[in-house]
């Protein structure tokens, strides 16, 4: 009887490990809620586009604390959930009728951009969620990799409609969408840095 008892046991305990493992980027998702918002406005301020970053961010002043992890995590989660929005906007605007063939060419591209944007925005989290030592650096310098080209996919998605590319309600929703994701990468990436930069001076 001990024996067919152990291994179920044994199991649930592996399971649960697993689940704590999930760590603070994705076991929790921020949810709003009233708190001090003077770290988030301050690290803000390192960040190219400091009022964006505050009003993005400042709602989750009381998951963030002063945790400059948490920081960085609750960033790249609302630059991931833009990026999921913008990404499906995208999908819905390349079904319009009457495009020309330059604006069909280039919401085509968009479309794959913004896909692989998200992918990477996804996987900075995960790796985010998993990062501790001894191999910080190693893991750090992927999220670092992944950021940096999200933000290249969606400056090179916006590069696509530059000009007489398009013209109208197709090249002001893309600007507009994929705009803010752009700056949102930016500002995860900054706090990201940030974050990395904090770490190793610690150690």
């Amino acid at each position: 009887m001990k024996g067919s008892s152990f291994f179920p046991i044994v199991a649930l305990l592996i399971l649960l490990q697993l689940a704590a493992y999930k760590n603070s980027c994705l076991a929790t998702r921020p949810i709003p809620e009233k708190g001090d918002t003077g770290y988030i406005k301050t690290s803000c301020n390192f960040t190219l586009y400091p009022q964006l970053c505050y009003s993005s961010l400042s709602k989750y002043a009381s998951e963030i604390q002063t945790s400059p992890k948490r920081l960085a995590c609750t960033a790249l989660s609302v630059t991931l959930e833009d990026a999921k929005s913008a990404s499906t906007t995208l999908k819905e605007l390349s079904k319009s009728q009457g495009l020309r063939s330059k604006e069909a060419a280039a919401l085509k591209d968009c479309v794959e951009l913004m896909s692989e944007s998200v992918d990477e925005l996804q996987e900075s989290l995960e790796e985010m969620g998993h990062i501790k030592a001894p191999d910080f650096e190693l893991k750090m310098n992927n999220i670092l990799t992944w950021v940096s080209a999200a933000l290249t996919d969606d400056d090179t998605c916006m590069d696509g409609f530059a000009g007489n590319a398009a013209n109208g309600n197709v090249k002001t929703t893309v600007r507009k969408q994929v705009g803010k994701v752009a700056h949102m990468t930016s500002i995860a990436l900054a706090l990201i840095n940030k974050y990395a930069s904090a770490h190793i001076t610690a150690y």
